[in-house]
């Protein structure tokens, strides 16, 4: 049975077709019946029963997530998502609050460092929204900031950058790099030992809403102050200690560590392999859809597309009319979500592994009819 056949058959049949795995992919049967299960066991033994009972689970989340980040399971702790990771992290930051980014970083991101009060400067792309990496470790050695956020895979573009290498650029200028995973974890490599790394369950790894992780090294751990509770109390809590927060829903953290499980029992090189061939595929369909242009190369090795519309069509109007009239789900992408990068809103596909090439031609020919 091919990838794309277990995918379907682990899941419940889709409800028209679903292009919007980057916002939130469907969970397994196995997913969905673990996190209700340990919901029944909270209630036959009591939560906090139950969670010491479901320590190996997540400890074995732990590990997963440490082997595909090329970090240790000791720097891993679980959060409530992407947004609530890189706020704990820079919140503890006790450095100069200067960042370097992409200029098509994502607008809650940016938000994030605005509320923790760090100042962002770009660092240099070419015409693709691609880093410029030799650009870049100029710019790096010239004026150093005290961190680098480096989001390996936009959620308005489906450009892949080159993170191993930027990993390197930033060891050389002796500068820590954060690298935004949400779009990237078990999409692209992302084993490249950065110093932190975060992410979502939602997405590409096909968990549940509302969970997700933050991962740090030790060096970088070691720099961080506690916020919660204050560093000037003498208690024995490291900073990742701090970060996990005793009253979260467990149930999804155990739903989430089933989910990478399932994904390293696939094998993460085939889901990859796939998963470009899947974006290859839609790009190929799409090309000729009338009032609407392919942002991408069609070998991006990525299953994002971005639909930029050419003759004035609004994305979120196009968006909810194939919901409501074909059950198709995408994403609309409006400015906000990229503020200093975007011209204009766009229609984001992005299917999982089990989409087929009669799903993709079908979402064509449906796209052609929008009124």
């Amino acid at each position: 049975m091919s990838l794309s056949q277990q995918w379907a058959e682990a899941r419940p049949k889709v409800a028209g077709l679903h292009f919007d795995s980057g916002a939130c992919s469907r969970q397994s049967l196995a997913v969905i019946d673990t996190v209700a299960a340990h919901a029944r066991h909270e209630a036959e033994v009591g939560g906090y029963v139950a969670a010491e009972a479901a320590a190996p689970v997540l400890a074995a989340g732990r590990a997963a997530i440490a082997a595909l980040a090329g970090l240790d399971p000791a720097d891993v702790v679980f959060t409530t998502g992407s947004n609530h990771s890189l706020d704990l992290l820079l919140g503890s930051w006790p450095g100069p609050r200067t960042l370097a980014c992409l200029p098509g970083e994502f607008g809650p991101n940016l938000a994030v460092m605005a509320a923790n009060g760090f100042q962002v400067r770009a660092l240099p792309v070419d015409g693709d929204g691609r880093v410029d990496l030799d650009e870049a470790a100029r710019a790096l050695a010239t004026d150093p900031p005290a961190l680098v956020h480096f989001t390996a895979l936009a959620s308005h573009r489906g450009v892949a950058q080159p993170l191993s290498e930027m990993v390197a650029v930033c060891r050389s200028a002796g500068i820590p790099i954060v690298v935004d995973a949400a779009q990237a974890f078990g999409h692209l490599d992302c084993n490249v030992g950065p110093d932190a790394i975060y992410s979502s369950s939602r997405k590409w790894l096909a968990g549940p809403r509302g969970v997700g992780f933050l991962a740090v090294g030790p060096e970088l751990a070691a720099r961080l102050q506690r916020r919660f509770p204050p560093a000037s109390w003498d208690l024995p809590v490291t900073v990742l200690q701090s970060f996990e927060h005793g009253e979260h829903n467990a149930a999804t953290r155990i739903g989430y560590s089933v989910a990478l499980g399932e994904y390293l029992a696939a094998g993460q090189e085939l889901v990859r392999g796939r998963l470009a061939e899947v974006g290859r595929t839609a790009r190929q369909a799409l090309s000729g859809v009338p009032g609407w242009r392919v942002v991408e190369g069609t070998d991006e090795p990525t299953a994002i597309t971005t639909l930029e519309p050419t003759d004035g069509a609004d994305p979120a109007a196009v968006r909810a009319w194939l919901i409501a009239e074909r059950g198709i789900v995408t994403t609309a992408c409006e400015l906000a979500r990229a503020p200093f990068e975007m011209a204009k809103p766009v229609l984001r596909v992005s299917p999982h592994v089990d989409t087929t090439a009669e799903d993709l031609e079908q979402f064509a020919e449906v796209l052609r009819d929008v009124p």
